[in-house]
């Protein structure tokens, strides 16, 4: 099903719709400030497998991703020291995904690595739905290969054809971006950017 949100200003009664959906076991397709993204509630281990089987993920080669609403929503599930708090307070929101050391907040799958991927993404939309969760979301990007048109990774329609027998709801966010995020690895003693995307980290 697709439901289109204004980016800029989302309406309160569609994000409680959405977080309904994700409450309840669902899975749905939003956009980022990268491209779309595709998640689900942390704490719904069936949801969150589902997910990384469409996605060919091992949980236990690759750590999973979060989204979620701030800094010290970040801190509740990873160690985060003075020096990355600065780094991460200088870049998000933004197209980002920092690698940091989980704790033992986190859901067991996502214990299978000592590492988690966190991401406040710069988008009205997604930041409306972990605020309303109150939960951070489990997030990768949707399903991309090398021969896939750039029109089908920003566009909502075009997702949907391809992707709506596997999600529950995909948001129609206006225009996607087909840029993936900067990836940096803050989990030893010197910051590595693993991946350059998007975000230029300062």
């Amino acid at each position: 099903m697709l439901l289109t949100v204004h980016p800029k200003n989302p309406e309160e009664k569609k994000i409680e719709r959405i977080v309904d959906v994700i409450r309840n076991g669902g899975i749905v397709i939003y956009p980022t400030d990268s491209v779309y993204g595709i998640g689900c509630d942390i704490f719904n281990q069936n949801a969150v497998e589902k997910i990384c089987k469409l996605k060919n993920i091992d949980v236990r080669k690759k750590p999973l991703s979060i989204i979620c609403k701030d800094i010290s929503n970040i801190s509740q599930y990873s160690n985060i020291s003075n020096d990355i708090f600065r780094l991460l307070k200088n870049n998000l929101p933004g197209p980002f995904t920092f690698i940091l050391k989980g704790n033992s907040q986190l859901p067991k799958i996502f214990k299978n690595r000592k590492e988690i991927g966190v991401r406040i993404p710069d988008n009205k939309i997604v930041q409306a739905i972990v605020d309303h969760l109150e939960n951070p979301l489990m997030t990768t990007s949707i399903p991309l290969s090398e021969n896939d048109e750039y029109e089908y990774a920003t566009n909502a329609e075009l997702i949907e054809e391809r992707l709506g027998y596997f999600a529950d709801l995909i948001i129609d966010g206006g225009e996607g971006n087909r840029d993936v995020t900067t990836v940096v690895d803050c989990t030893s003693s010197e910051v590595e950017i693993v991946r350059q995307g998007i975000g230029e980290l300062e």
